[in-house]
């Protein structure tokens, strides 16, 4: 007797299915898809968890939902866009990643992104550090006059917080003011240095977006828009991500 064919998929409907679809390029087909392995071998998270972004893409493309749900590698995944650059389709399984993480309850996401994202969340820093307005003006303030003290070739440096119309608006890893505050010192330098006009805000300061990389849409717009509208605010002509 012969072995029965394998049904992958079966009668389930297929979520990831239909997403992998809408992500096609005009004119795209998954049949010519060869598997050829460009996006797997360009990826820094092939080989995590057994997987590697050819495999999770037909895995997606055969329904296999309840796989794809149930592994840890969309969240190896770094979004870098390197497999959309080297696939002939030209297929963005970046978002695709992106709509699995959406799938996962927030609560069961990786603890620390999450607690990042909160802690980004509890004031108009925008910190993963949770660090308050107030403090990091406070550590900037004081980095700041113990280099001009100690290096006079620095004596005019500045490093402002919400200065007006100042050409570049800048934000910040939150973990330097927090832990290492001189780390921030380089920078101010170079910009120094160069004679650019710039500055931090206030408010949006914090230069990582973990709330992104949870796939919480609601909050990594509201960590954007903050940043975004104190640099409007500041009439700031372009607004430069340090991260």
């Amino acid at each position: 007797m012969g072995e029965a064919a394998i049904k992958i998929g079966g009668d389930r409907k297929s979520i990831f299915k239909d997403k992998v679809m809408e992500l096609l390029p005009d004119g795209g087909n998954l049949n010519a898809c060869l598997t050829c392995g460009a996006c797997a071998s360009g990826c820094p998270a092939t080989g995590l968890a057994d997987m590697d972004p050819r495999k999770f893409l037909r895995m997606a493309a055969l329904g296999m939902d309840e796989e794809i749900l149930s592994s840890e590698w969309a969240w190896m995944c770094t979004m870098c866009q390197r497999c959309i650059y080297v696939c002939p389709m030209e297929i963005n399984i970046p978002q695709l990643t992106y709509y699995v993480r959406q799938s996962w309850p927030r609560e069961t996401r990786p603890k620390g992104i999450l607690g990042s994202c909160d802690a980004a969340l509890a004031n108009d820093s925008g910190s993963a550090m949770a660090a308050t307005p107030e403090d990091f003006e406070f550590v900037v303030g004081d980095v700041l006059e113990e280099y001009q003290e100690a290096q006079p070739e620095f004596a005019d440096m500045e490093a402002p917080i919400d200065k007006e119309g100042a050409e570049f608006f800048l934000n910040q890893n939150s973990r330097e003011p927090v832990t290492e505050p001189d780390e921030m010192v380089p920078l101010w330098k170079i910009l120094h240095k160069a004679g650019v006009s710039w500055t931090y805000g206030s408010k949006g300061w914090g230069g990582e977006n973990y709330c992104l990389f949870l796939a919480d849409d609601d909050a990594w717009k509201h960590l954007t828009t903050t940043t975004l509208n104190q640099a409007d605010k500041l009439k700031c002509k372009t607004y430069l991500n340090t991260e």
